[in-house]
This record gives structure tokens, C-alpha cells and sequence, in this order.
């Protein structure tokens, strides 16, 4: 495999017999138990309170600011609840607080801006030295938060819609200044639940949580065209304690990305993505894969656990991606009970997948593949 170290790598084995003697095996996962969602804030108000009005049309960026504003001063006495009922609710980017459950009605869908100056840009991720797609900023989540902590995002399956598609275009014409913006995205934040919701159409990956502690992912449904660029969907990103149950995601681009920052950034930022559990997955990708570890591992993935996986109409199953230049490791990997159908390529291992920041990389920093173990794999 070129560019890689592989020490005792092992990808075993289609259609074998499962239960093999893991000693590294995650023994439990504590992390990953039922999504408390319905936690009781002593605090609730809505949207419409604000001045929101759900026409699909009226632009509401100022309310969800303007309600977030008010509810924090309930913090520190139990938290709040910012409820959306049924409408059309157009917004650009806005900030959660600690302490906050944003909660859906089931007729109620959080519409993105196609105006990208409702995005704002924000500094580059220190792992990752520039934007994921171009030099300098990116464009910010619709959805964000930063340094916080007990947040919910939840309801009754209502929508979160970021009108991908005039992103889409623009990437595809080539004229974008910045990097597209996810839909969600919690940086350096704790105690995070996302549930019992359907988000669509990102302009860029879906949920990404970089610098994350104990964050839980059950029962949604990620959903964009695919054929559309880079709309993965759940991609934990130097974060740990990760617990993503009960999902089904149909994307243009991998299901779960598993990444640590990229190359000599990614290095020298140092924080693994470790502890991630994923259960009962399903889905389908036409052009990546539906489990990628990487290619941006530069700081270390490790114990990972995957079972109950449902892969159709797909490219890959399971692919670690990674490069010279990379650095870091991908150890203690343990994938069980994957059924494919209409799958190309069961499992895939990449060693040269290329792309890089900039030119200051150090192509003899070689990633370490170790102690990977796939089994029960049934075609």
C-alpha cells in the first residue's frame, strides 16, 4: 500500500465467522445510551415571539438571534427551550447557548439562505490551516455553536433544509470565494444530542462536530441528491465519545467521515478522534463510501466500533483514506454485522488519496494502519 505504514493491519473477513478475540476491543460503550431529547427546560418560548414569520420567504435571522439573546439569561437557571412550530422558517446563520434545546415541530422546516452573505466567514479550523476547499475563511454553519455545553437538537422529525443546490452550483462554476458551509457544526462543545430529526440539502457536509466531547446521533434522517459535491453526512472530526445510533443517510458523498485534521495542521494541532460507536446505520452513497475513516486523520483515529451496518446502491463500504503527508494512525478499528447490497467495493484501503493544504506538508510523515479488524460481512 503506498504511503502508508501498515503494522498487523487486518481486514477479515467476508462472510466469516464472527465473535474473533479483539483484546483491544471497546469493551461497552458508557458513551453511547438513550438520547434524554425530551429533557425539561423550566424555560420555553417561540419563535413567533420574536417577530418569525414561516411564509418560506421572510427572511427570520434577526428572530432566532434575537430569541437565543433573551433565552440566555436562563443558563444558569435550567436551561431554556426555543420551540419552531409548523411553517417555513427562512434564516441565515445563527448561534446556540449552552444549556439550550432547539426543539422541530413535525410540520416545522428551518429553511437555509440562498444568499451566501447570510453566512457569514469565520476563521479556518486550526487543524485544518485553511478552508476544507480554498485558502483563508469559510462560510459558517446555518446551525453553530462554539464552547458550550447540554445542548439538544431535536423534535418530532421536523426539517432542516439548507437549499443546497445554488452551492452546488457555484462550486460546480467555480466561483466560490470561501468554503461551503455545513449545517450543523458544534466546535469545542460537551453534551450534545442531535435527534429525531431530518436534515436535508447541506451545502457541504451535513453534522460535523470538531472538538467535541460526548456527543449523541440518533434517529435522523440525512438526506441530499447524490450527485451532489462533498453532502456527507455525520462527520466526527477531532472529537470523542461519539455515539451515532438508528440513522439512515443518502448523500452524494460518504455517510460517516471519521477524520483529526489534515496534514502538517492536523499534526500539530493533535487531537485525536477517538471512542466513536456507530449502530444500526443505514444507507447509500453512488460515488464514496459508507463508513470513511480520513482522508483528513492527521491527528489520530482510533477505537472505533461499527455494527449493524446497511449499505445499498453504493461505491464502497468501508474505506480508510489517507496519504504521505498525512501523518497520524488509524488503530483499533472494529467493523461487524455489514450487509451490502449493490455495493462495488465491499472494503477499501487508500493509501495515496492526495489533496493537501498547501505545499509545507511533509510527504515522508506516513500514516500507521494498525489492528483493524472486519468481520460478519455479507454481500
Amino acid at each position: 500500500m503506498v504511503g502508508v505504514k501498515v503494522a498487523a493491519a487486518l481486514a477479515n473477513v467476508i462472510d466469516g465467522a464472527p465473535g474473533c478475540d479483539v483484546p483491544w476491543l471497546i469493551r461497552g460503550s458508557s458513551h453511547c445510551k438513550r438520547a434524554n431529547s425530551a429533557v425539561i427546560r423550566p424555560h420555553s418560548v417561540t419563535i413567533t415571539e420574536f417577530g418569525a414569520v414561516g411564509d418560506g420567504l421572510t427572511l427570520n435571522t434577526k428572530a432566532f438571534q434575537n430569541a437565543i439573546f433573551y433565552l440566555n439569561s436562563f443558563a444558569d437557571k435550567g436551561g431554556a427551550k426555543l420551540f419552531v412550530p409548523a411553517g417555513r422558517w427562512l434564516t441565515g446563520s445563527f448561534d446556540l447557548i449552552s444549556h439550550l434545546t432547539l426543539w422541530l415541530d413535525k410540520d416545522a422546516v428551518i429553511l437555509g439562505s440562498t444568499n451566501s452573505d447570510d453566512w457569514p466567514v469565520v476563521d479556518p479550523l486550526p487543524s485544518y490551516g485553511q478552508g476544507r476547499e480554498l485558502p483563508g475563511g469559510r462560510h459558517r454553519s446555518l446551525i453553530y455553536g462554539h464552547n458550550l455545553t447540554d445542548v439538544v437538537i431535536t423534535g418530532d422529525n421536523g426539517t432542516i433544509d439548507g437549499q443546497g443546490s445554488i452551492w452546488w452550483n457555484w462550486f460546480h462554476a467555480k466561483t466560490l470565494k470561501y468554503t461551503r458551509p455545513h449545517l450543523v457544526e458544534l466546535m469545542n462543545s460537551s453534551g450534545i444530542v442531535i435527534s429525531n430529526l431530518t436534515f436535508i440539502n447541506s451545502p457541504f457536509w451535513t453534522v460535523h462536530p470538531v472538538y467535541c466531547s460526548h456527543v449523541i446521533v440518533q434517529n435522523v434522517t440525512i438526506r441530499a441528491p447524490l450527485d451532489s459535491p462533498n453532502t456527507d453526512g455525520i462527520d466526527p472530526d477531532s472529537s470523542d465519545d461519539v455515539c451515532i445510533e438508528d440513522c439512515y443517510i443518502s448523500t452524494g458523498d460518504d455517510l460517516i467521515a471519521i477524520k483529526s485534521g489534515w496534514d502538517e495542521y492536523g499534526i500539530s494541532y493533535g487531537r485525536p478522534c477517538r471512542n466513536i460507536t456507530i449502530h444500526r446505520l443505514v444507507g447509500q452513497t453512488r460515488t464514496s463510501a459508507g463508513i470513511a475513516i480520513g482522508s483528513e486523520m492527521s491527528g489520530g483515529v482510533s477505537e472505533v466500533r461499527a455494527e449493524n451496518i446497511q449499505f445499498y446502491n453504493s461505491s464502497t463500504g468501508i474505506r480508510i483514506k489517507t496519504s504521505p503527508g498525512r501523518g497520524g494512525y488509524v488503530r483499533n478499528i472494529y467493523m461487524s454485522n455489514i450487509t451490502l447490497t449493490d455495493v462495488k467495493v465491499a472494503i477499501r484501503f487508500t493509501g495515496h488519496y492526495g489533496e493537501h493544504p498547501d505545499e509545507h506538508y511533509d510527504p515522508e510523515a506516513l500514516p500507521i494502519i494498525e489492528r483493524i479488524t472486519i468481520e460478519d460481512v455479507r454481500r
